[in-house]
């Protein structure tokens, strides 16, 4: 049995492969069952995670009729699925857009923002380790002169110069003339290396993805089916 399962997730991969060499009804058959399979899934734990313990079981078992004000909200969205009252669903987007953004936002500024300046002006935000700019650290560098030591001394200065001359480069009140052309100049260089940086990541774990199904495919299905 444990044979067939790793068959048809085999069957299921080279399904999706196909789309390699072009759109196909085989391609569209995988695509679909993962997507319905998806979502049957997370419809059944979202259920008894979030709707049996939080609504049906708060006003059934412990008669509590508080949790049928959010029950009713959720239920005017299935609302949106038709036209003559798909206004209706409005009010439970509306307030769950703004309980959302009320919520997210001051998380996301003390995260994002606060916290990321804090640690470019004052200090990394590790604990034990010094401030970005910290004249020991050239010392430590003239005195010993090594890769560790060179990157530790100018770690710092590299991240600062590297914020403003990002910021300079979003700095559009003055056109980006003279000194402030140049530093945007200079910014465009850190966000290419950033984005850089950022792509072949996501192409790292894309190819990791890859390789993961591919030896799936040789070493775990092919070697069993062929008994090799």
């Amino acid at each position: 049995m444990e044979m067939v399962w790793i068959t048809i997730s085999a069957l299921l991969t080279l399904a999706i492969f196909s789309f390699l060499y072009k759109d196909n009804p085989i391609y569209k058959f995988a695509e679909h069952l993962l997507v319905g399979a998806s979502a049957g899934y997370y419809f059944v734990i979202y259920f008894f995670n979030s709707v049996k313990p939080n609504l049906i079981d708060e006003v059934v078992k412990n008669h509590h009729l508080i949790p049928l004000i959010p029950g009713f909200l959720g239920f005017l969205i299935l609302f949106r699925l038709s036209r003559k009252y798909g206004w209706l669903s409005r009010w439970s987007i509306a307030f769950y857009i703004g309980t959302g953004m009320g919520i997210y936002i001051p998380v996301a500024m003390q995260a994002n923002i606060i916290e990321q300046l804090r640690g470019t002006m004052v200090e990394t935000g590790k604990v034990g380790e010094p401030p970005l700019f910290n004249i020991s650290s050239f010392s430590l560098l003239f005195s010993d002169f090594n890769w560790h030591n060179l990157i530790l001394a100018i770690n710092g200065p590299i991240l600062i110069i590297g914020v403003l001359c990002t910021l300079a480069y979003f700095f559009f009140s003055k056109p980006h003339k003279g000194a402030l052309g140049k530093f945007a100049k200079v910014g465009i260089t850190f966000l290419m290396v950033g984005f850089g940086a950022s792509f072949g990541y996501t192409v790292m774990a894309r190819v990791s993805l890859l390789i993961g199904r591919m030896d799936f495919l040789v070493n775990t299905w092919f070697r069993q089916l062929f008994g090799l």
